[in-house]
């Protein structure tokens, strides 16, 4: 018996996107048609004895895009599956297709055994029922007894901490109390493939650290199915076996969890990407950045207790007051472990090279990102570059140790050690 939970084959979404020309009307009402049937013998008139070079209205053009396309993959039975990707890369898409909100435009979906989604707060709570009475309406939806929901039923009310309020209408619920109560429907009403988009950012930490406790036993207790939509890479790592990751709709990785995010930074930290997505008022901007060793040399490898160069070009378009210069490091998990910045008290037009010198770096063995920041009175942005460089850090000479440094560290300090003859003292044992 075939293991294959979800198969893919050449899936495609396709959307018609109208651009409409400034003076079309999108809507008509019936004075509209009837006021355009009145004044045509007249514009036909005009436009050949008046005006006759003057330009008619074209019709407003139809655009195809393609949220999803060309995708195909398969998912067993008992994984997890975490997709990353931007914003826009077809990620929500691709579950309302697998969810079957919405039907594929190419392609075909192949799934095996009940679904339960939860794409977005509320999904599948009718806002004048009671959260007691959405907990059967949406066990009912699954396919579920009235018997198994009432099994479920308790376990469900405790997990979403909502018992107070249980037979209040939902729509009178907050953000936070609606996605608890729909989170803990769909995790323990044992679906056999549990889908979820980002809708867990609503919930405060712990309720997120508990929701992720939940799916961890979901998978790893019943062996049920999981794919999981999130921006938080610590959340995608602590929880998915498996990743993929997209962009403008195409599969452009698919492997175990620490490639995928590896595979996810490296493609953030293009710097032509970076200069694209850039914020602020542009008041000042980066135009030019690398690193290089301390020589003067371009690098991006460096080990362990190497002083890092940032070299930098900046163009003020005017006067600033007070500029601030930022770089942040962060890890593959987007985490920031190092911020360094310097405050100007004034600089004029111009351009304007910096360079920071990053001495003794003792982060553990790993690749590293860099944002450059440009600040005005340490409160205003003129331009910010996320994920703009990237550099990795190797385990040399200089750090003296027999075995390779842990991944789950993050920072290596310096430290002396010493041994005497004696015994040690009984606590010590």
């Amino acid at each position: 018996m075939s293991d294959i939970a979800i198969k893919v084959e050449n899936l495609g979404k396709r959307y018609r996107i109208s651009h409409q020309q400034q003076g079309v009307k999108r809507y008509k009402a019936l004075r509209d048609v009837l006021a355009e049937k009145f004044k045509s013998p007249f514009k036909k008139f005009t436009s050949r004895y008046i005006s006759p070079n003057q330009p008619t209205s074209a019709i407003p053009p139809i655009e195809d895009f393609w949220a999803v396309k060309e995708l195909s993959f398969e998912l067993k039975q008992g994984e997890a599956l975490g997709i990353v990707g931007r914003n826009g890369a077809g990620k929500s898409t691709l579950l309302k297709l697998l969810s079957r909100i919405t039907e594929p435009t190419t392609g075909r979906i192949e799934i095996k055994g009940r679904v339960s989604s939860l794409l977005e707060v509320g999904t599948g709570f009718h806002p004048e029922l009671t959260g007691r009475e959405n907990i059967y309406l949406n066990g009912a939806i699954l396919g579920m007894s009235r018997n198994e929901i009432a099994r479920r039923f308790d376990e469900i009310v405790a997990f979403a901490e909502v018992e107070k309020f249980l037979d209040t209408p939902v729509k009178r619920y907050s953000s936070g109390m609606y996605v608890r109560l729909a989170f803990a429907v769909a995790a323990h009403l044992e679906p056999d493939i549990l889908i979820l988009d980002e809708v867990l950012a609503v919930g405060d930490f712990q309720f997120q650290k508990k929701c992720l406790g939940k799916m961890g036993e979901v998978v790893k207790e019943t062996g049920r199915t999981i794919i999981f939509v999130t921006h938080d890479l610590g959340a995608f790592q602590a929880l998915c076996t498996r990743g993929i990751y997209l962009d403008y709709g195409k599969l452009i990785a698919d492997g175990p969890t620490g490639e995928i995010i590896n595979v996810y930074r490296q493609n953030m930290a293009d710097s032509s990407q970076a200069l694209s997505r850039r914020k602020g008022n542009g008041k000042a901007q980066y135009e030019t950045f690398y690193l290089s060793t301390e020589d003067g040399t371009p690098c991006q490898d460096f080990f362990m207790g190497d002083t890092i160069v940032v070299h930098s070009t900046v163009v003020f378009k005017q006067k600033l007051n007070y500029p601030v210069f930022g770089v942040d490091i962060k890890n593959p998990l987007g985490e920031l472990l190092l911020n360094l910045d310097c405050t100007l008290l004034e600089v004029g037009e111009g351009r304007v090279n910096i360079t920071v010198k990053i001495k003794d770096v003792f982060l553990a063995p790993s690749r590293y990102f860099l944002n450059f920041w440009i600040g005005e009175d340490q409160y205003v942005t003129c331009d910010l570059l996320e994920g703009a460089l990237s550099f990795s850090l190797i385990q040399g000479d200089r750090i003296k140790r027999m075995l390779p440094y842990p991944s789950v560290a993050k920072t290596f300090i310096q430290s002396d050690w010493s041994f005497s003859e004696g015994l040690l003292p009984p606590s010590s044992i």
